[in-house]
């Protein structure tokens, strides 16, 4: 597969089974100390474990106490567009509406940003697998703690059915993630804006809100 996908070198043989929905203590002796010279007062000596008597020991350096680093994490709200591969769509879906778009990677706790996550894919077989692909690496466990996935969106490649092999792979998809199919938008393809968008962008733009409000989890 193309190193711009996330999760290069994760292919399954059976795309169905892809997701099924992160010093030694007390001291050691140390040199005696050298008398004090005539005159200076005289340093005062911490008692062995026998008394005042035994040899002094050596107290190790105890090091400063560091302040800890700043907790990072991964933003409560707020919604990722992740592209399972390249040219998946979610530039244009994040212009339209709302979210970040984060290309083809996770989002990243170090910046903040947003846990919930949108996986988007085109219905082409490369697509398809790079969708089952990118599933399998949230079964798991190879994303960063606390992200969640909100839903898989298919992306139209072109107009028309798709092919009856598609099909099938898109069913076994739809059985371990929710999907949204979003259809050819020949306006999109030449970087116009829709001004009456499709019903089924319509259902994902308020998945998109409700996700953004953390209204779901």
């Amino acid at each position: 597969m193309p190193s711009s996908e996330p999760w290069p070198g994760t292919d399954t043989a059976d795309e169905a089974t892809a997701v099924r929905q992160v010093a030694a203590p007390g001291g050691h002796a140390g040199p005696v100390p050298a008398p004090a010279p005539a005159g200076a007062p005289a340093m005062p000596q911490p008692a062995g474990p026998g008394g005042p008597g035994d040899e002094p020991q050596w107290q190790p350096h105890q090091p400063r106490q560091r302040r800890a680093a700043p907790v990072e994490g991964l933003s409560a709200g707020g919604v990722c567009w992740v592209a399972a591969h390249g040219g998946a769509g979610t530039t244009t879906l994040a212009a339209v509406l709302g979210g970040v778009d984060l290309g083809c990677r996770w989002p990243d706790p170090a910046r903040d940003e947003p846990a919930s996550i949108i996986l988007v894919a085109r219905t082409h077989a490369q697509g398809l697998r790079a969708a089952s692909r990118a599933l399998n690496a949230i079964r798991e466990g190879r994303h960063p703690a606390g992200m969640r996935l909100a839903a898989l969106v298919l992306v139209a490649d072109a107009p028309g059915r798709l092919p009856r092999p598609l099909v099938s792979r898109l069913r076994m998809l739809r059985a371990v993630a929710p999907v949204y199919r979003i259809p050819w938008v020949p306006q999109w393809r030449l970087g116009k804006k829709v001004d009456r968008p499709p019903r089924q962008v319509v259902k994902l733009g308020q998945l998109a809100r409700a996700v953004q409000q953390g209204a779901v989890r």
